[in-house]
């Protein structure tokens, strides 16, 4: 169960979790390369010119080499060329926008992500239905995600499967992952929202697609509520609850009224608002 539940970049569970790693590792390997070296010849050089070392030749006078400049300012030069390259060719193959590729046919499944305070709403507009603090996928389809936030920024993470992003008031952005295998992934918020996004976090189901579907189907079929403008209006205040719950359906234009304001963001605190209103009379 502990295997299923970790969060750690190194164990990566999709495509872009996995390139995300080499980007790391190969950046800790580029700055071994040039440590370990440096840290080298520090003590090599230290020993030699001791005080007791008789054979050590050392010129009082000297101010300027240009050798040595040559050398001391190459290799910092050098480590920032490559790395400097490795972060270029790698942010512009992950690109949280540029879509995953997969088998010829296969259309990715959108999945529409509300941040709020503090849990987080999926809205699967294909199926029509919703979740909260549970997000199912299906294994080996991309994964298209469409973010924003109810209440102040935050930041969608699942470090098994990749890239994490802001989710923002007022605006949308795009994460595109795949899960390569089935599993159970940790999910949280990577930023801070106030006292309880601690708490924020979610496990991702990562399953084959018949199961997914069969998942998607039984949800609809369920007893549970929808998903509409009243329903969201509850769902939207301040809450540290970190259950899960499923809606039988979902208004449709549900989170594009969000991102538009057509529906009003959370409130805050009430003693916050109660607070400002005393002030402003």
């Amino acid at each position: 169960m502990r295997a299923a539940h970790s969060a750690s970049v190194l164990r990566p569970a999709g495509v872009v979790a996995a390139a995300n790693r080499d980007i790391l590792l190969n950046a800790l390997a580029v700055m071994i390369v040039v440590a370990v070296p440096t840290i080298i010849a520090a003590i090599i050089v230290a020993w030699w010119f001791r005080a007791g070392n008789a054979k050590a030749t050392r010129n009082e006078d000297f101010v300027y080499s240009g050798r040595v400049e040559l050398v001391i300012w190459s290799i910092p030069l050098l480590v920032i060329l490559f790395l400097g390259g490795i972060i270029w060719i790698g942010s512009h193959r992950l690109d949280p926008s540029r879509p995953v590729q997969a088998s010829p046919g296969i259309r990715p499944l959108t999945v529409e992500v509300v941040s709020l305070d503090w849990r987080w709403l999926f809205i699967y507009p294909e199926q029509g239905i919703a979740t909260v603090n549970r997000l199912v996928v299906p294994v080996g389809r991309p994964l298209r995600f469409r973010l924003t936030s109810a209440s102040v920024m935050n930041a969608f993470f699942v470090p098994r499967l990749g890239s994490m992003i802001y989710a923002m008031n007022g605006m949308a952005t795009e994460l595109n992952l795949l899960a390569a295998k089935p599993g159970r992934y940790a999910g949280m918020s990577a930023h801070y929202s106030g006292e309880g996004f601690s708490d924020m976090r979610f496990i991702t189901h990562a399953v084959p697609q018949r199961a997914f579907d069969l998942w998607a189907e039984q949800v609809a079929r369920s007893a549970t509520p929808s998903l509409g403008a009243g329903n969201y209006a509850i769902l939207r205040r301040q809450s540290r609850d970190r259950g899960e719950y499923v809606f039988r359906s979902a208004q449709p234009g549900l989170f594009d009224a969000i991102v538009a304001q057509r529906l009003a963001p959370a409130g805050g605190p009430p003693a916050v608002r109660s607070a400002t209103d005393a002030e402003e009379k």
